[in-house]
């Protein structure tokens, strides 16, 4: 919901959104926090779930037979890549420069979908080699946790291009900034639980 800038209290922004209702400046940022917090909570049982789980083999294979770290480890540079691409956005936003904030948003969403596509690839070349989900519990553990990431990196694609959508039709309004913030912190957050799956999962799983 869209907000303008009615007046200012004490030198501070006041915020009213289109049905003329008070809107706190803070509102938005404070509640995207406690949000990331309760996907932290998300993370933390599946990561527990699957330091459970993830040696339970059930006689089939194990991480070392089955991951390609080479693969993996380009994925994570892409995934990287895209956050530092999305700081340059937001430094073009800061600088009111539209263009540019459309471009860098556009080239974080390209690494984001490159990113997908090669987590697609891995699971489907698993599924093939007879290695899904249903093989044991170390696989069903380790495709809910990594798949679950992958999810998060989906919606933040679809909330990427929606916001440049908005950014081109609206410009960079109180709202749409406020906005960037929010998807800023979600995707940063989803590279530091991938730093976590790449190190517990697949680093710990070749030892």
């Amino acid at each position: 919901m869209s907000a303008t800038i009615a007046t200012h209290v004490n030198g501070a922004p006041v915020f009213y959104d289109h049905s003329g209702e008070y809107h706190p400046p803070n509102s938005t940022m404070l509640g995207f926090w406690l949000y990331l917090m309760s996907d932290c909570l998300i993370f933390a049982v599946l990561f527990a779930v699957y330091a459970v789980l993830g040696r339970s083999y059930a006689a089939g294979p194990s991480g070392a037979d089955l991951f390609d770290l080479q693969l993996v480890a380009a994925n994570t540079g892409l995934l990287l890549l895209s956050s530092i691409t999305y700081g340059f956005a937001m430094i073009a936003m800061q600088a009111r420069k539209k263009g540019q904030l459309l471009v860098w948003l556009a080239v974080t969403g390209l690494l984001g979908l490159g990113f997908l596509g090669i987590e697609l690839y891995e699971f489907a070349h698993l599924i093939h080699e007879g290695a899904g989900p249903g093989r044991s519990a170390f696989l069903s553990s380790f495709f809910l946790l990594v798949a679950t990431h992958g999810l998060h990196v989906t919606f933040g694609c679809i909330w990427l291009v929606t916001l440049m959508l908005q950014v081109r039709k609206l410009g960079l309004t109180a709202a749409n900034r406020r906005r960037l913030m929010c998807l800023s912190m979600f995707w940063h957050f989803l590279d530091v639980v991938w730093i976590g799956v790449f190190t517990f999962v697949y680093l710990m799983g070749v030892l």
